[in-house]
Formats: structure tokens, C-alpha cells, sequence
């Protein structure tokens, strides 16, 4: 059992050879990072009053999620840590680990009152009410 494979990582197991085991995971670990397991799905929604924001956060909890809108950039940030429960036991494969990741997104028009959010069986909805978009340009008059 100790020497247990995932079968989507069988294949390359057995084709391994010295020198070009260490450039594989030399070159994969920068891609990591753009890897679907380091991130979280994001989807945005107009819903013409307000904005609807889902994030997919299966199996992280209130107190390792930060949501803060800031002059319409929302932005949502995970920080997954491992419990010292976790820490004791003796895997034989372990996926889940420890990770934090960063999401934002640009909304020009969104309020900063009357924003709600709610986690739910893994998914994080947050309302953003909209408002009345600005004039941010001033006209000059020439003398």
C-alpha cells in the first residue's frame, strides 16, 4: 500500500528515468500556479439591479475566506490552511493540502452599501447592489 500510485499519475511513474524526472517537475511547478487545483471558479452576473458573484470554495470555511470591495475592485482571497488533525495522520496519498489564492474583478458601477454575502454547501454568493454610474468627466470651459 505504501507504494500507492494515483492512476492518472501511473503512466508517467513508469516512464520515469533519472535526469528527466527532476526537468518534469522543474517545469511543472511554475505552471502550478495557473493549474485549476491552485485557483478557485469565479462567476459574475449582471442581474440588472445588482451584481450576483459566485465562488466556488468547496471545503473551506468563513474564517479562511476575505471578500473587500474597493473602489469597485472586488476581490475575494483564500487562505486554506491545515488543521493539527491533519497534521497527525499517515496518508498514503493526499491531495488536499494547505493553499491560498486571489480572485478579482473589476465592477465600476457597484455600490458599497447594502453588499450581502452568504456561503453555502461550498459556494459563496455575494450580492452587490449597483449605482447610478458617475460623471467622471468635468468639462472645461476655455476663456
Amino acid at each position: 500500500m505504501a507504494s500507492m500510485i494515483p492512476y492518472s499519475n501511473y503512466e508517467r511513474a513508469l516512464r520515469r528515468q533519472f535526469p528527466f524526472d527532476m526537468l518534469d517537475d522543474l517545469l511543472a511547478s511554475p505552471l502550478s500556479a495557473v493549474n485549476s487545483n491552485e485557483a478557485f471558479k469565479m462567476d459574475v452576473e449582471d442581474a440588472g439591479d445588482a451584481y450576483v458573484v459566485s465562488a466556488y470554495l468547496a471545503g473551506v470555511g468563513r474564517d479562511e475566506i476575505d471578500v473587500e470591495l474597493n473602489e469597485g475592485r472586488l476581490s475575494i482571497s483564500v487562505d486554506k490552511t491545515e488543521t493539527e488533525e491533519e497534521h497527525g495522520k499517515n496518508y498514503l496519498h493526499k491531495e488536499t493540502r494547505a493553499w491560498s489564492a486571489s480572485r478579482g474583478v473589476y465592477l465600476k458601477d457597484a455600490a458599497t452599501e447594502g453588499l450581502s454575502a452568504k456561503l453555502d454547501n461550498g459556494i459563496l454568493t455575494i450580492n452587490i447592489p449597483k449605482q447610478d454610474a458617475k460623471a467622471n468627466v468635468t468639462k472645461v470651459s476655455i476663456d
